[in-house]
């Protein structure tokens, strides 16, 4: 991103509420984004949020050299060491916020919730806790990065609840986390890809709890950035507005040669979507698993594996075209979006043939040790990569009954065809016997 990132920013009390207890904060310099919805009796949520937003901006500035070295080519500064920082400043903010409400009696107990985006070159980085969102809206569609913790979710996770029964909960705005409310608090975090022409909104639930499905692209798609955040508070107050509201939008300009890295990154996300494994996992879930891959290419005769050797990766054909096969028997050919070798990421076996590149071809590459990794942070993924993994292997077990059976029926097919032909020849052989007798029992007698 080579030019300055636009950002337009607002908040509203709501019609209901007298105080405004959400907070929020845009830095030019860190181009840091945060929002925060406070929660406490006696003011105390307005005090929780503005105090959790300066003490987390206040922690990255101290770290400005190790972010900025990130943005450096030559810089040793990892992906883990941004996201290990920014996890490290929402416990700051956790602590000082915990602690304000024990040294003050009557703000004890206050919290407020947390999402913070960090844009760092071509990278976003994002950390958060509670229910208020960070939406990516690109190309049209938009992305929710981030996931509620809050009841109404939970709920809808076990498929204790419907969306159509979320109006009849007592208690629907309750969180399941917050920053505060204890010294420490589990932190979401993810990073992720920046394109140019993408646009970002961070809220609190004042706005999104109004929100339709679908609606978001459409009003994007027809209000100009600098009137979208006074357009989608005016939205919540007209639709209520029974609680503060708080909204920023952040555009990334567009430059030339762009469109190169949204379709290699498109392709990289279709492609992981289309295979079985990770078909029911959502957009955020896959860039986690797309954050664990590389990209290897591979020369016509290139040999990918070969039969008999161990291995511990999973490999998806990007571009180009490879060839399965035992010695020189081609078993099949893989295009773009196919696969093979998947179930190296839970087991050691050998490999059962050779895979070798027919043509230049680019393969995404996804090593079991992170793949576990992945699965032991993520419980959500883990489950839905469980029934994934169990449907794969149900499916190849029906594949291999039928091809037994198939193999059973043309055995049992051979050995009909055996028996009636050795039935066959016996009756010739007797007939041939039986004629050729008859004149040696008439000549004898």
């Amino acid at each position: 991103m080579g030019a300055e990132v636009q950002f337009f920013a607002q908040t509203d009390v709501g019609r209901v509420r007298e105080v405004n207890e959400d907070s929020y904060l845009v830095d030019r310099r860190l181009k840091l984004f945060i929002v925060c919805d406070g929660m406490g009796g006696h003011a105390a949520g307005e005090i929780a949020s503005s105090l959790a937003v300066r003490v987390m901006r206040e922690q990255l500035a101290k770290n400005r050299d190790l972010l900025e070295d990130f943005d450096t080519p030559s810089g040793s500064t990892t992906r883990k060491d941004v996201l290990s920082l920014l996890e490290f400043s929402v416990q700051k903010a956790c602590s000082a916020v915990h602690a304000e409400g024990q040294r003050d009696q009557s703000k004890r107990g206050m919290g407020t919730t947390l999402s913070a985006l960090l844009m760092l070159g071509s990278r976003g980085f994002i950390a958060h806790v509670g229910d208020s969102r960070i939406y990516l809206i690109r190309q049209g569609s938009v992305h929710q990065l981030t996931e509620d913790h809050s009841l109404i979710n939970e709920l809808l996770k076990r498929g204790r609840l419907t969306k159509e029964q979320i109006d009849k909960v007592q208690y629907k705005n309750a969180v399941t986390r917050a920053v505060g409310v204890y010294e420490s608090v589990e932190v979401d975090t993810l990073d992720f890809d920046v394109l140019d022409g993408d646009q970002f909104m961070l809220c609190t639930d004042g706005l999104h709890g109004y929100l339709q499905d679908g609606e978001i692209p459409t009003i994007a798609a027809d209000t100009k950035d600098e009137e979208l955040s006074q357009k989608l508070i005016d939205l919540a107050n007209g639709r209520g507005g029974k609680d503060n509201i708080t909204v920023v939008v952040i555009r990334v300009p567009t430059a030339d040669g762009a469109d190169v890295r949204a379709r290699d990154l498109h392709l990289k996300l279709e492609v992981l979507h289309r295979m079985p494994l990770f078909r029911y996992l959502t957009y955020q879930e896959l860039v986690r698993v797309m954050n664990i891959t590389d990209v290897r290419g591979f020369g016509p005769g290139q040999v990918v594996m070969g039969e008999g050797d161990g291995g511990d990766e999973l490999y998806i054909v990007l571009t180009g075209r490879v060839r399965v096969h035992k010695g020189d028997a081609t078993i099949t050919t893989l295009g773009a979006g196919e696969h093979m070798g998947e179930m190296a990421l839970i087991d050691s076996a050998p490999r059962s043939a050779s895979v070798t590149a027919e043509e230049e071809a680019n393969l995404l590459v996804v090593r079991r040790k992170d793949f576990f990794d992945l699965v032991r942070k993520d419980h959500s993924v883990a489950v839905k990569l469980l029934w994934s993994f169990l449907g794969v292997l149900a499916q190849r077990l029906r594949q291999t009954s039928r091809d037994l059976g198939e193999a059973r029926d043309q055995l049992s097919l051979e050995e009909i065809s055996s028996d009636m032909l050795t039935e066959f020849d016996r009756a010739e052989l007797d007939r041939e016997t039986s004629v050729d007798m008859k004149p040696i029992r008439r000549i004898g007698s």
